[in-house]
């Protein structure tokens, strides 16, 4: 069981494709339950690839996170196994493709992930984290996920011009905190696809950490076959490749995630 009577519930968010975030969301998910942390991976990309990469088959996706938001199912149905301990998933399938049209009629269009979460059968569960994987669009499915989580985690390719598509989702982040989600923040940059032996990557890092400063995380991931190869496997790359450089990365996020919760914890507490 949970010793927290809510899970931290973390999009992971960038308008631009491309840069990581659907890598981002499978690893982290996985070595967060690899640390025993009761963790539940939601595919909100109408892509799906999040699901593929946890080896959900498409023909297994009877209910969706399409169902999960117009309520069409229980939550109890939703909620799928994974080949791997303490890590579910509400997978996702093209239907999410009409989801924006369909939830500009409805009343409480950007609340409708927040208000699925906090049904009973989602917190009799006592997931330690809830991960949201975004479509790479600030749409309503973006907004719906920023509005029922906690934080945002930005993954942030390190190449050229990076920075500035960064300007239009804190733009967003703080517009949702002044109008719908007061205690929405971001949870931290997350330099990705990070090669050492380029000077722009360096650069960038450079860039990133004088202008935003603690928002960036400690930890960066390099660019890595072994981290592009496990999709094709349908398994993290946690266990496509364990000792892998990619794997060590996420596995390192997921520690600096943790202690930096654990120190929020203990704030709190004092």
């Amino acid at each position: 069981m949970s010793d927290r009577s809510q899970p931290r519930i973390i999009a992971i968010a960038n308008q631009k494709g491309g840069v990581g975030k659907t890598t981002t969301a499978i690893n982290l998910a996985a070595a967060l339950a690899e640390k025993g942390k009761r963790t539940l991976l939601i595919d909100l990309d109408p892509q799906g690839n999040a699901s593929t990469g946890l080896g959900i088959d498409i023909a297994a996706r009877r209910h969706t996170t399409y169902d999960l938001l117009f309520g069409e199912v229980p939550p109890s149905e939703v909620v799928m196994t994974t080949d791997f301990d303490y890590l579910w998933i509400i997978a996702a399938t093209t239907d999410l493709s009409s989801a924006d049209i369909e939830l500009m009629s409805r009343v409480r269009r950007s609340y409708l992930l927040q208000d699925a979460l906090r049904q009973q059968e989602i917190r009799m569960r006592a997931f330690d984290y809830i991960l949201i994987d975004c479509p790479p669009s600030l749409n309503l499915l973006t907004v719906n996920a920023m509005v029922a989580a906690q934080s945002v985690l930005v993954p942030l390719q390190a190449e050229f011009f990076a920075l500035e598509g960064l300007s239009q989702l804190m733009l967003t982040v703080r517009e949702l905190r002044e109008t719908a989600n007061p205690n929405l923040r971001i949870e931290g940059i997350l330099l990705t696809m990070y090669d050492r032996r380029n000077n722009l990557a360096q650069q960038v890092e450079d860039d990133a950490r004088s202008t935003l400063g603690d928002l960036v995380f400690n930890t960066m991931i390099p660019r890595n076959v072994r981290l592009s190869e496990a999709p094709s496997f349908a398994v993290p790359v946690l266990a496509y490749d364990t000792a892998s450089k990619g794997a060590i990365a996420y596995r390192d996020l997921a520690q600096e995630l943790l202690a930096k919760h654990a120190s929020t914890v203990t704030e709190g507490v004092l």
